[in-house]
Parts: structure tokens; sequence; C-alpha cells
């Protein structure tokens, strides 16, 4: 931030949407949903998810995504390496933090190798709204934003999803709250189908592979394959009794933005979109 110009940016404590940037330093100024508020930066660390998943597991997912990829005719690069920043991955293993109710959305992203190189990390929540969120199944009807971080703590991707009525979307900005399109739900009935839109124009989809909408494949505007995300299972417990979630995400060659960041936002994004809502308050 040291060359940016005082303005409002996705607040980097994760305790709120926006945050005032002076200039030089963080200030107390906060936003969220359009109403400000102050909240002293003080000695609290940026906030980041870490979740408790070893490399030898991470690699089982893989390993898992690569055998149900391989069974659909998938061509997969198994020697793949990690590195780059956090869009320029082609595997992500994302796995949410596991909570018996969950109030507050909380991922952690790791390469294939099983370093943490990101998170997601919900903002901007009130606690009425984390009340609600516990007391009722309301959750469909409220706004929920989110923010990728990378390992660094730097925003990378805003993430809002409106009021979901019968339609899921989710808005997406980069780091700097600028706007980059959105993934916009098609259709209600049978194999879920999403848009992702910019600049007016859709640029490629999101589809779901059965009815329970567990795998997904990402194309571009061709029709061609670009992505894959796959939900490993976690577990028969895990599975009733928190709202945990595991995906790993494939991306077959280097893609370009704004098709890059919205392949990456989708795959962060469709837990929040669909599944969530699929399962009551997870």
């Amino acid at each position: 931030m040291t060359n940016a110009a005082a303005d409002w940016y996705p607040d980097p404590y994760g305790r709120h949407e926006h945050r005032y940037w002076d200039g030089t330093n963080w200030t107390e100024n906060v936003s969220s949903h359009g109403r400000q508020s102050v909240d002293p930066v003080g000695d609290q660390n940026v906030k980041t998810v870490t979740a408790k998943e070893s490399p030898e597991r991470i690699q089982k997912q893989v390993d898992k995504h690569y055998a149900q990829s391989e069974k659909r005719g998938v061509p997969v690069d198994r020697s793949a390496t990690a590195g780059g920043g956090l869009l320029d991955q082609s595997v992500l293993v994302v796995n949410q933090k596991a909570k018996l109710i969950e109030v507050n959305s909380e991922y952690a992203i790791h390469d294939s190798h099983g370093t943490q190189i990101g998170a997601v990390r919900q903002v901007g929540q009130s606690n009425l709204k984390k009340v609600a969120r516990l007391v009722s199944s309301l959750d469909q009807f409220m706004t929920h934003k989110l923010q990728v971080v990378d390992a660094s703590n730097n925003v990378v991707l805003a993430l809002t999803r409106p009021a979901k009525f019968v339609k899921s979307r989710v808005l997406v900005a980069d780091g700097s709250g600028n706007d980059i399109g959105e993934i916009a739900q098609a259709n209600v009935f049978g194999k879920i189908r999403f848009g992702l839109i910019a600049g007016g124009s859709e640029i490629g989809s999101i589809n779901a592979e059965n009815w329970r909408a567990w795998n997904f494949n990402i194309q571009d505007s061709s029709g061609t394959e670009v992505a894959r995300i796959t939900k490993t299972f976690e577990g028969v417990l895990k599975t009733a009794f928190t709202t945990a979630d595991n995906y790993v995400v494939q991306i077959h060659r280097p893609l370009t933005d704004p098709l890059r960041q919205l392949v990456l936002a989708s795959a962060l994004s469709v837990d929040t979109a669909l599944k969530q809502d699929s399962r009551g308050l997870g």
C-alpha cells in the first residue's frame, strides 16, 4: 500500500468490508454495507485463516481429484508444480474451517504440496447478523461479503453475494475494489449452471456435472473446459455434524484476466453461492 492514494480499500484486518487508507497508514475509519463506523487498528494482527491440514492429507485430496478427473477422461498433469502467486496456481486445495454451526465463513487455500498460500474470510458481519444465522435458516436471504487474501494477507479479490431469492449471483472485484464482473446463476432446475460475466458479456461458465452439484467444470466462451472443481469427501461424521467442505481446483492452462480472476472467484465462491443454502446453516 506504500504507493496507494488515500481512499477506501478492503479492510486488511478482515473485521470490516472497507478501511480508510490515508496515503501513509490504515486509519480507524471503517465501513460495512455502506455504514461508516470507527474501529481502532490497535495492535491486532491481520486476520487470517489457518486450517490444520497435513501435507499428506492435502496430497490425498489432490490424488483423489486426479483419479476422478482421469475416470471422466479429463487429462491431468500430475507433474505440475506449485509456485507463483495465488492467481497463478494450477492446483488449489480449498479447506473450510470445521464448525458445528457456521456463522462466519472461513476457508484456507493450499497449493498441491500442502503449503497454505491464501485464505477466504467473511467480512462486515454485524453481531445481529451472526445471531440471526445462529438461530435461523435465513442465510440465503442475507448479503455475504468475502475477501480472498494471499499468503501475505494482501486482498486479491473481493466477493459479494447479494441476498438470494431464487438465483444466486456473486459480484467480483479486485483487491482495490475495482469491478471485474459477476458469476450469475442461469437456472434453478436440473444441473446448475453459472455464467461468468465481464463487461456485460458471458466469457465463460461453471457447470454442475450432476443434479447434486458435487463436481463442476469451468468452460471458456467457446465451451472448452479450462478448469475443474472436485469436492473431496470429508468423512461421514464430519459431513453429518459440521459444515466443513473441501475442494480441489485444477486449472488446465494459464488464463488471462478477467477470465483468470473469475475462474478463481468461481472456485472459491461456489460454496457460498450455492451449496451453503442447501445445507441450512452451512
